[in-house]
């Protein structure tokens, strides 16, 4: 894949509107199982009326053919989009009974954040300006041990779906403990994530050992997998240093035998790089590959030290790297050869990895930093173009997770997972180049409106799936008894 513009010349305008016959897409996909919330009150609601209409000044499908509508509208029914187009076509076929108006809006698909870990955002700020091992192993691994249970869990990953939908993101996956209520947090925010049981050979917050951890986990899966269209349980190892060869091929076969994928940190920094080599006498990617762990669905994130061999590897495997630019230049990880894993086909997306290594989930500051860093660390500055950073967030993602023929693009058939971005601010003032604007420019406080599976969870900046006053207010008592414990250890 070369580094060229995803929208090639002028901005293209659609003629009529794109529609599909959607049995397949429905048979494959089940309804959201939470009731819709409507716009408009119930009294006023037609039966013969579809669900939700969202316009804007520009529609930025990203589908594969980089469609940018202007003065467009998408229209969504039972969570699908059924039709996008100009704004008077689609509002001449169809009546709604919710309308999100246009005026100033940019209509997208929904962020993908294919790296976290949600519940850290109550260890923001706990250990900062530390390399990784350092920062593991010393800080926050004892941290987890001593605070972490399902109550921490729950709140920190209320807050930081809170922070996600704020922003835009409406898929990540998702890598902690306690994943049974990161995953009933997530039924009720009404976001889509992919949620790993995690496996690490040490004491965890809810495991004495990997094989507890494999216990714990085939527990979680079998009591997830197809409970709800939005949540998918998968695996999540944790890397090649925090479990045997042994210990990986087991986290496989356990992912085979339900038929998930796996996420694993890969080929994060130097330490694991000298590790690998001296414990098995090749580097993580070929280990991985030498073992049969990459023969299945596979997201690695981080992957900042793949050699040219490794990078062939990816691409053969169709392994989806998550790039984490913010996360790798705080503990100076290093700088991922995104071009270049680009340009050999392999797959890329975006991750923000947990607020206690960024310190925040602003998908938006991650594109920018994506280009930034290639652009001088190749000194070119046509390397990672606004269009091409953000397929990365969007198409690019859904594709590395594993989710394109659901996510990722507005396209007829697809879920409803669709966001408003204002272009109010005075940052936006003037707009040339609405794709230079989204990427360079824009940030999490601009986005309006988000809609997952046609269910909004943000109107016009108002929250309507998470109490944030509650959640705060949790958040700030549980992190004070945090570090009130913290305090009295240290003295």
């Amino acid at each position: 894949m070369t580094d060229k513009s995803y929208f090639p010349g002028h901005l293209r305008r659609l003629s009529g509107i794109s529609l599909l016959v959607l049995l397949a897409a429905c048979s494959q996909s089940e309804p959201p199982q939470e009731p819709e919330q409507p716009a408009a009150p119930a009294a006023e609601l037609s039966d013969d009326a579809i669900d939700l209409i969202i316009e804007g000044d520009y529609v930025i499908t990203m589908d594969d053919s980089g469609s940018v509508i202007q003065s467009g509208a998408v229209a969504i029914d039972d969570g699908l989009i059924i039709a996008i187009g100009p704004a008077t076509e689609i509002n001449s076929a169809y009546h709604a009974n919710g309308h999100l108006e246009g005026s100033n809006r940019v209509v997208m698909p929904g962020l993908i954040n294919g790296h976290s870990h949600a519940a850290m955002t109550l260890l923001r700020g706990v250990a900062d300006d530390l390399d990784l091992m350092d920062w593991l192993q010393n800080y926050i691994f004892p941290a987890e041990v001593e605070f972490v249970d399902d109550e921490f869990v729950r709140i920190g990953t209320e807050l930081a779906c809170w922070e996600m939908i704020r922003g835009g993101t409406t898929t990540f996956v998702d890598m902690y403990y306690f994943p049974d209520m990161i995953a009933q947090v997530v039924e009720q925010c009404g976001l889509r994530a992919y949620i790993s049981a995690t496996v690490i050979d040490q004491r965890s917050p809810d495991a004495e050992s990997a094989a507890d951890s494999l216990v714990k986990g085939r527990s979680f899966i079998d009591n997830w997998k197809g409970r709800n269209s939005r949540i998918t349980p998968i695996w999540g190892p944790h890397a090649d240093y925090t479990l045997n060869a042994k210990q990986l091929s087991e986290t496989r076969a356990a992912a085979t035998a339900a038929g998930v994928p796996i996420s694993i940190h890969m080929s994060e920094s130097p330490f694991e790089l000298e590790y690998s080599k001296n414990t098995y006498g090749m580097t993580t990617i070929e280990l991985f590959e030498s073992i049969g762990f990459l023969d299945g669905p596979t997201i690695g994130a981080h992957v900042v030290w793949p050699t040219e061999n490794e990078i062939k590897i990816l691409a053969e495997r169709k392994v989806g790297v998550i790039h984490n630019p913010t996360s790798n230049m705080k503990i100076a990880s290093g700088i991922s050869p995104v071009t270049e894993m680009l340009n050999a086909g392999v797959r890329v997306g975006l991750g923000t990895d947990g607020a206690a290594s960024n310190n925040d989930l602003d998908m938006w500051e991650e594109m920018r930093l994506a280009s930034f860093l290639q652009k001088v660390s190749t000194m070119d500055p046509k390397a990672l173009s606004a269009s091409t950073v953000l397929r990365m967030a969007t198409s690019g993602g859904a594709e590395a997770i594993g989710l394109r023929d659901k996510v990722g693009a507005l396209e007829a058939g697809m879920r409803a997972d669709v966001i408003q971005v204002a272009f109010d601010d005075v940052h936006f003032v003037p707009t040339y180049d609405v794709i230079s604007h989204l990427v360079y420019v824009a940030d999490e406080q601009d986005v309006a409106s988000v809609t997952v599976d046609g269910r909004l969870l943000m109107r016009d900046g108002e929250f309507l799936t998470i109490d944030t006053e509650r959640v705060k207010r949790e958040a700030t008592e549980l992190a004070a008894r945090i570090q009130a414990a913290l305090a009295e250890r240290n003295q």
